[in-house]
């Protein structure tokens, strides 16, 4: 880093990069939520399932994140994992609606939290209980219940109800991973 970026950082002007992945099964709407973040000129129209995985970037007021997009579909989630290492923040998107897979999901997230390059980290994880429009949606207290939340000790965590078509709870999980981000030690 050169003496100019430097400084720049002391100063707050430049902004601080940080690689975020964003897990979940597949339908859960991780790439909806990814372009409501993104700023309005550069959302995409159309929503596309993810294969294999995609790289999205944007900035928010003091941070620029960089967003693996990671494809939720069965035959895609061992992908998962080659990504722990360089994740700074984990985004965990549940569909609250889909309750017949809510096990699937708790055990992915098991998974997640077991391995090698995530278990000794106090990486911040955030969880959407996405689709909370759905009339029979479980609502984000169910969710946390149902994947055992509680039992994350180690590691800081939040999770927000979520309507990502709306983008309806997305600025409280992604005010929390910032204030979280901010606080870990460059």
């Amino acid at each position: 880093m050169g003496l100019f970026d430097k400084l720049a950082g002391w100063l707050g002007l430049k902004k601080k990069e940080v690689n975020v992945l964003c897990l979940g099964l597949d339908n859960s709407g991780k790439t909806t939520i990814i372009n409501q973040l993104k700023p309005s000129n550069a959302q995409a129209q159309d929503i596309v399932p993810t294969i294999g995985f995609s790289i999205e970037k944007f900035k928010t007021s003091s941070l620029s994140f960089t967003v693996f997009d990671m494809s939720g579909q069965g035959r895609y989630r061992n992908l998962w994992e080659h990504y722990y290492k360089e994740g700074q923040a984990i985004i965990f998107v549940i569909d609250s609606g889909d309750k017949l897979r809510m096990v699937v999901a708790k055990e992915e997230l098991d998974t997640l939290l077991n391995h090698p390059d995530i278990k000794h980290r106090r990486i911040p994880i955030l969880f959407f209980a996405n689709k909370m429009d759905l009339r029979d949606a479980l609502s984000a207290v169910k969710v946390s219940q149902l994947l055992c939340l509680e039992n994350i000790k180690d590691k800081p965590w939040h999770i927000c109800a979520s309507d990502a078509v709306k983008g309806e709870g997305l600025q409280e999980g992604v005010d929390w991973l910032q204030d979280q981000i901010r606080t870990m030690k460059t």
